[in-house]
């Protein structure tokens, strides 16, 4: 799928399938930048590169270079027409043959390498051919389950390099290979053949030891880690499925005076088509008749419904929530607005910056001296004058070890507990790219409709003018605005049923565009809307309470004017609410050492007012979603690591742009998917809740692959020595195994900041 590029050439996009650690990525990206012209950026966490080529330059030639490489690479399916534009023919997780062969590989290899650890660690399970039955089971996990470690190991060894595909495939197979040779010429074969609780040092010659339980074991744990992490990965598209799946279907298109329903795919430019109260608006442009208030806050973050009229533009997925509107489409398909968002969304995943696996930069330098260790063991030996025999054994014992199960442990119990415990908390977090990120975020940009504040209007202040008492205020114009479809006199209608109940039925309703309602309540002639709508009927608020109306107008909030039987009586200020724990929740924030910043789509005196409130010194308002995305990238120019807290579509680019971002659960779909954590509950506190359990889950994963790397380096010198007994290399991996599971444990502990 081609898109625009700077002058000079175009880019294209690749979707790259077989990589398996950051390694894999840096390494394509050098191999496509060695080609004439190409300027190339590849993305292991999204598997796709992103390829500047000069004009003319074939596309193939890139798939091609990449085959050469050891990878796969395909162009993205197009995108169906008039779907909706960039990101619709991303593939689901059911249709990734690569994350369906993992599913299989590592269901298979649990079945059939459980009975192998629990013969090798329980010797009352050891009948008189077990040896013989452990290597029929653990045959077909160590050769077709560990497959996608030796292949990359194999790919590793052609460049010259050493991840952790290369220490787990070097360590299962050199097991095996081991047990094979003592299994056939050795004495492991023997019926009755035992491993004993022996936990004595002494040299033996390896011949009567087998090591399948190690190969099985890890290549189980390594397949269960790959496995989760691939998933995480998978859903990287889903952000865009969701932004176009917020398109309408279809539309009444009017022709020749009718309505006709056709497939919005099929709507073109140009063409009229009706949008009902409560139906979203089928694609971008103007309104030909009618009026109503608009929902835009999906897409631009207002609170406030916006009024159209005759010559207003609208926006494609946006929700009419009055009165019947004709459209003439200006912008269809890949054109309109919510497409754009689509391809921002798509850009910032594609841009985002890998990170580099932990243990695979521990491997690079680990497997490198192991092997140097092993070599130089049998060099030793044989210098030494002794048997060939015994030299191999204390070499390949040295492999053995350096295998340790711990590290198939390691990452996956510390994302499993606590990713649990993340989820009791009502904090989801999608995969381990997301902790490292944690780790650095100094500044945290806050959307504000939906994450600081409440995200609908409410009702904030009833003020009466002298004589009128304020509940019967609320309780007359509640009644009239509940025959309303407009979200401000909802908000007036559920305060009034709130505080009073039952309210009364108006009698002779009517809605004047763009001012107000009218009607009868209780026998009073009943007028709320506009200030200007009061004067058309001579009623005039106090000096008072036009002084109130104003300084909340300033502020931000919306003012509705009320009064019946020729005087005015009072007015009613609307605004969207702040959340109580919002103030806490930045308190927190800044505890952790991050600047918080709010950004908002919002005019700047409702922003400020929001700002002040919670406490926050920074604020960025009036900006359009492709704002967001600027204001993030510039904030990371600037050397900051920007975690992104929203919860609304026109947040979803710029969470996808950001270091780290955080989706309130109470928001939509597309900006759920777009970010790395999901807080289910809404509540801000949440946010630091996220950091904290992410920071902590980051600093124990890193305690378990020290001790999974540290146990069996002390265990080396020992193998190398020739006086590994096989029960005490195996209480050893088990008891790094014991550890690594504990430490990860401690996490279950974990509080919120909420309790």
């Amino acid at each position: 799928m081609s898109v625009s590029a700077p002058s000079g050439g175009r880019s294209v996009e690749l979707d790259i399938g077989g990589m398996t650690c950051a390694s894999c990525a840096n390494r394509i990206e050098r191999k496509l930048n060695g080609l004439d012209g190409v300027e190339a950026t590849v993305n292991y966490a999204t598997e796709k590169a992103k390829v500047h080529v000069p004009e003319g330059f074939d596309a193939q030639a890139l798939i091609d270079e990449v085959a050469k490489t050891g990878y796969s690479a395909t162009l993205p399916r197009s995108s169906t027409p008039g779907a909706g534009g960039p990101g619709a023919g991303v593939a689901g997780e059911d249709m990734d043959p690569e994350l369906t062969s993992l599913r299989q590989r590592l269901i298979g290899s649990a079945v059939l390498a459980v009975p192998v650890v629990a013969m090798a660690m329980a010797p009352a399970l050891q009948f008189t051919y077990w040896q013989w039955a452990s290597l029929t089971l653990a045959a077909p996990v160590i050769v077709w389950g560990a497959y996608p470690f030796h292949r990359a190991a194999w790919m590793n060894l052609k460049h010259g390099t050493a991840t952790m595909d290369t220490l787990i495939s070097m360590g299962t197979l050199t097991a095996f290979l081991w047990s094979l040779y003592a299994l056939f010429l050795g004495t492991a074969g023997t019926p009755g053949m035992t491993h004993g609780f022996e936990f004595s040092i002494a040299p033996s010659d390896g011949a009567g030891n087998i090591y399948l339980e190690v190969g099985a074991g890890v290549t189980v744990f390594v397949l269960a880690g790959r496995y989760f992490e691939k998933r995480s990965k998978r859903q990287a598209g889903a952000a865009l499925r969701a932004l176009l799946e917020l398109g309408v279907k279809d539309v009444a298109v009017l022709r020749d005076g009718a309505e006709v329903r056709i497939p919005v795919a099929e709507l073109a430019v140009g063409d009229t088509f009706v949008v009902r109260p409560g139906e979203k608006v089928a694609t971008d442009g103007v309104v030909t008749s009618g009026s109503s208030a608009i929902d835009a806050s999906m897409l631009t973050g207002e609170s406030v419904p916006v009024e159209v009229s005759v010559g207003d533009t609208v926006t494609g997925a946006t929700v009419n929530s009055g009165g019947r509107l004709e459209v003439r489409a200006t912008r269809v398909g890949a054109d309109t607005q919510l497409a754009q968002m689509a391809k921002l969304v798509e850009d910032a995943q594609t841009g985002k910056a890998e990170v580099q696996r932990l243990a695979d930069r521990i491997s690079g330098v680990f497997v490198p001296i192991v092997i140097a260790i092993a070599f130089a063991t049998l060099g030793a030996w044989l210098g030494a004058g002794f048997p060939v025999a015994a030299a191999f054994t204390a070499a390949v014992a040295v492999l053995v070890i350096a295998c340790p199960c711990a590290l198939g442990l390691a990452t996956p119990t510390a994302l499993l507990v606590g990713t649990g415990r993340g989820a009791q908390m009502g904090v989801l977090i999608k995969g381990p790219e997301v902790l490292e990120s944690t780790r650095k975020v100094d500044t945290i940009v806050l959307d504000k409709t939906g994450t600081v504040t409440t995200g609908k209007m409410t009702l904030a202040e009833v003020i009466a003018e002298d004589g009128t008492d304020s509940d019967e205020l609320l309780r007359l114009a509640g009644a009239l605005e509940n025959a309303s479809e407009h979200p401000i006199a909802q908000a007036i209608a559920a305060a009034a049923r709130d505080s009073g109940g039952e309210l009364p039925t108006p009698e002779g309703f009517a809605n004047v565009e763009g001012q107000g309602v009218q009607g009868v309540v209780d026998g009073h002639a009943v007028i709320v809307g506009r200030e200007s709508f009061l004067a058309d009927w001579a009623l005039e608020l106090s000096p008072r309470t036009a002084a109130v109306k104003r300084d909340a107008e300033a502020d931000g909030k919306t003012v509705v004017a009320v009064g019946w039987d020729g005087q005015a009586t009072g007015i009613l200020v609307v605004a969207d609410a702040v959340k109580p724990t919002s103030a806490q929740a930045i308190s927190e924030l800044r505890a952790l050492g991050l600047k918080p910043v709010l950004l908002t789509g919002d005019n700047a005196a409702v922003a400020q007012r929001i700002a002040a409130e919670v406490g926050i010194d920074e604020v960025i308002s009036e900006v359009m979603p492709q704002d967001k995305v600027s204001v993030v990238k510039r904030l990371q120019d600037q050397g900051k690591v920007v975690a992104m807290v929203g919860d609304g579509v026109n947040d979803a680019p710029a969470l996808a742009q950001a270091d780290l971002g955080l989706a309130m659960g109470t928001g939509t779909d597309v900006a759920i998917e777009a970010s790395d954590i999901t807080l289910v509950r809404g509540d801000l506190r949440s946010a630091v809740d996220a950091i904290r359990l992410s920071r902590k889950t980051l600093s124990t994963i890193k305690t378990n692959l020290f001790w999974a790397f540290a146990y069996n380096t002390a265990a080396i010198p020992v193998a190398a020595a020739g006086m590994l007994n096989p029960m005490l290399a195996g209480a050893a991996m088990a008891f790094s195994s014991v550890f690594v599971v504990g430490n990860s444990l401690r996490l279950r502990g974990f509080t919120s900041v909420a309790s």
